[in-house]
């Protein structure tokens, strides 16, 4: 395998290829997003998971198919400046959380809840939700069967962490037990994260550190 999710803005893509499913990871903007493209090597269809800033470079990463739908994994307006073109463009129908779809630029297509399926060609993506973050931060995982699992978690969980509450004991610990439950507990060690800033991780190397970060608050 080479892709490693080491990615710099205004640097390449990297491009993780699975059976049935390619994974192109983009940084950009300011903020060092990350932007993901899915696209289903079956059908050729695309997902966008975060058109978080720098549209042109957005809509050359998925001007290789037709982008049939942009998810936006929270609120927070680093993960959404590129939404509104991207999907004027594309005609892309858009997704996100009910609790985070009033701040977003456009209103979703469709919204998700915990549990849903978002898929993508012949490819399936289910949505966890992760509160704490946002009110409606979602992450979305796919098994790969033989591939592997892969977890896409917005700003959610990191490595060395869960994402920002804003030192809120409450949503840190409403965060922390959910990133326990619905993703540590029932996944394997060798799911791999794919998070919204910064570089990759797996659970297993981000596990033994559970009680660290329950012990520190953040």
């Amino acid at each position: 395998m080479t892709y490693t999710g080491d990615v710099q803005v205004g640097g390449p893509a990297d491009v993780r290829e699975l059976p049935g499913l390619s994974i192109a990871k983009l940084a950009v903007g300011p903020f060092d997003n990350n932007a993901y493209l899915l696209r289903c090597s079956r059908t050729g269809e695309g997902l966008l998971i975060d058109a978080a800033a720098d549209p042109d470079r957005l809509l050359a990463l998925a001007d290789g198919g037709p982008l049939a739908t942009v998810v936006t994994t929270h609120q927070h307006g680093d993960h959404w400046q590129a939404l509104e073109q991207v999907a004027k463009v594309t005609g892309a129908k858009t997704v996100a959380h009910p609790l985070d779809a009033p701040a977003l630029p456009v209103s979703p297509d469709r919204t998700v809840e915990h549990g849903d399926v978002i898929t993508v060609g012949e490819a399936a993506l289910q949505v966890i939700h992760l509160r704490g973050h946002t009110p409606g931060s979602i992450a979305l995982l796919y098994d790969g069967g033989e591939a592997g699992t892969h977890l896409f978690t917005g700003d959610s969980l990191f490595p060395g962490g869960v994402g920002n509450t804003q030192k809120d004991a409450e949503r840190f610990q409403r965060l922390y037990t959910d990133v326990v439950e619905r993703v540590f507990d029932p996944l394997p060690d060798e799911t791999w994260v794919y998070p919204g800033h910064g570089k990759d991780t797996t659970l297993g190397t981000e596990r033994p550190s559970l009680p660290e970060w329950l012990a520190r608050g953040w």
